[in-house]
């Protein structure tokens, strides 16, 4: 019993540790951030039913996990974009040799939620200013990227970006790709809704929790308090 006992200590004590580092790498969401206005590019025209955007923020568990909590949203599927591989597998694009980004596909009402908000949501959740890179995740798959779906969508990410650079809220200029949408290859069924179903995991715990619990203190009644 005292062997076992100590080798369950050790095994606490090693995953205590391992989450200690890995939330080393967490972001805090920048303070004094500007606002987009749309029209400050021109008129709005008339909103679909719904709309799609594409974003990659480093790893997708966590971006999935963020944009889920977004009212308004009314579906969010973790997958690869950008890249040259058709239908890649998740091996093949962690080993950071076909060209994509871990990304998360955003289905949204936009009479509920804008596109600017989502950009909002997408800045201030991850560090936008560190080269294929998210705390400890490193490597091109974890790029900071925006996939526009339309040039409206790609008006206002390039107008945005220009704000925030200008606005000096983050100690290094902003780094995020903008590029246009090509393909989606959704990731496999258990990359899907991922913190949701693995929410004790050290990771989840140290790295998407907090991450989590920093959004709901910065964007408050804007996000659900579960995700769907």
């Amino acid at each position: 019993m005292k062997r076992l006992a100590l080798g369950l200590f050790a095994i606490a004590l090693v995953l205590g540790l391992w989450a200690a580092v890995a939330g080393s790498g967490e972001f805090d969401p920048p303070e004094n951030f500007p606002v987009l206005d749309p029209t400050e590019i021109g008129p709005e025209p008339p909103a679909p039913t719904t709309e799609v955007a594409t974003f990659g923020a480093g790893c997708f568990w966590c971006t999935e996990a963020v944009f889920r909590r977004v009212k308004g949203v009314e579906s969010v599927v973790s997958g690869y974009s950008g890249g040259a591989v058709p239908s890649p597998t998740y091996e093949q694009v962690c080993a950071g040799t076909t060209g994509h980004a871990e990304v998360v596909q955003v289905t949204f009402d936009p009479m509920a939620v804008s596109y600017a908000e989502l950009l909002e949501v997408f800045w201030r959740s991850h560090d936008p200013t560190t080269p294929d890179r998210q705390g400890h995740d490193a490597g091109p798959q974890y790029r900071s990227v925006i996939f526009y779906h339309s040039d409206r969508q790609r008006e206002l990410a390039e107008h945005y970006r220009r704000k925030i650079d200008a606005a000096g809220v983050y100690p290094a200029p902003l780094v995020t790709e903008i590029e246009p949408f090509t393909a989606f290859y959704p990731a496999g069924a258990d990359h899907q809704d991922y913190y949701a179903r693995n929410s004790k995991q050290p990771y989840c715990r140290a790295v998407i929790g907090r991450k989590l619990d920093k959004l709901k203190a910065v964007f408050g009644d804007r996000l659900l308090t579960a995700g769907g």
